[in-house]
């Protein structure tokens, strides 16, 4: 498999049990910290997590950055924000604000 093929928002064992227990008020605040990063102009997937990641509070500091691609994928399911590309892979995909 290349770089190319590799999926971003694949969990390992570990990570899908950390993410499990997280209530709904972390939820809420990773999507958004996801949404403040997002804008009316298309925006790298991977840009938009990596600013919602450093801006977050400490003790969600060990959440995968895949755990946020994935929030990303259900914040455009709801029409929150609109997406081009592979939302499985963030360099290769960009979302912007949803007219909902």
């Amino acid at each position: 498999m290349t770089d190319d093929d590799t999926f971003d928002t694949e969990l390992s064992p570990a990570e899908r049990e950390r993410v499990a227990k997280l209530p709904e008020p972390d939820l809420a605040l990773i999507d958004a910290a996801l949404l403040s990063q997002a804008s009316s102009q298309w925006r790298k997937v991977a840009r938009v997590v990596g600013m919602a990641m450093l801006s977050m509070p400490d003790h969600l500091e060990d959440v995968p950055d895949a755990f946020f691609a994935k929030r990303v994928a259900l914040l455009v399911a709801s029409g929150r924000l609109e997406s081009q590309g592979d939302l499985r892979r963030m360099r290769f995909s960009e979302v912007r604000l949803g007219s909902v």
